[in-house]
């Protein structure tokens, strides 16, 4: 190891005593939960070490990525967090067949058309320290809003299959039998990135526009940043949970056009 290395660790190790330190707080909630019989204690320190493990991998890989200023090493970054994200959602929405490639496929679109839009309207330019941040924020909302989609449209077909098959029996088409199960979905899961949109300021300063802050940008230039930023969550995630209904209910019907009972007989 030579010495700029480890001066980088040396640096490295110094930055990460204050969140060491802040680990205090989670020792409060452990013993709450023990106190409580919550039975979560090993998940919380498990979750916390695996964040701290992760952030800290990620750091050591954005510092490489940043060093090179390639566009290829920005876009292999992108679809690892797509991937990932689509796995993700997919697992929640597990009984979706084929739900985590729908979901990847959903997440690509949605966060690939919002951020073309604003590398060409000049509002970021195509450089990795700001491609990965925007994106990741981009593919962390539309991974949420994804799964819940296609799995709150999974459980109103399933509740609603009487409503569904009549709607089939008189002529209508699958989309057409299940409009109001796709719109329902739709509402619930955009419904928290709306509600945050509604409220950011005036209850929670979001973590972008905080950063900035605490970095010593003037608050102003911290406000321009997030507002363009909570612009192309509501954006991303908009398509990309509307993507995941027209990509995901082909699999609730036969070819027959009739519900796939095998895929509501799942519990």
């Amino acid at each position: 190891m030579d010495l700029s290395q480890s001066f980088l660790w040396l640096v490295y190790l110094q930055g990460m005593l204050k969140p060491t330190l802040a680990t205090a707080v989670l020792a409060i909630a452990v013993v709450l939960s023990f106190i409580q019989r919550l039975g979560l204690e090993w998940e919380m320190v498990y979750s916390i070490a695996r964040a701290f493990l992760q952030l800290s991998i990620m750091g050591f890989v954005l510092e490489f990525v940043f060093s090179r200023k390639n566009a290829g090493w920005i876009v292999l970054a992108y679809l690892f967090m797509v991937i990932v994200a689509g796995y993700t959602a997919g697992q929640r929405a597990k009984h979706v067949p084929h739900g985590k490639y729908i979901a990847g496929a959903s997440i690509l679109v949605g966060t690939t058309l919002t951020m073309f839009i604003l590398v060409m309207l000049n509002v970021f330019p195509f450089t990795p320290r700001y491609i990965i941040p925007v994106s990741g924020m981009m593919v962390g909302n539309a991974m949420t809003v994804t799964g819940v989609t296609m799995k709150k449209l999974r459980e109103d077909l399933k509740m609603q299959k009487d409503l569904v098959e009549t709607a089939l029996a008189l002529g209508a088409t699958p989309r057409q039998a299940t409009v109001q199960q796709v719109k329902r979905s739709l509402i619930i899961a955009l419904s928290p990135v709306l509600d945050n949109a509604k409220t950011v300021g005036l209850i929670s300063l979001p973590g972008a526009m905080t950063g900035l802050i605490m970095a010593g940008a003037p608050p102003m230039e911290a406000i321009q940043l997030q507002i363009v930023v909570m612009n192309m969550l509501v954006g991303a995630s908009t398509v990309s949970s509307i993507m995941s209904t027209y990509l995901c209910w082909p699999a609730f019907f036969t070819k027959a056009h009739q519900l796939e009972y095998e895929v509501f007989n799942a519990s």
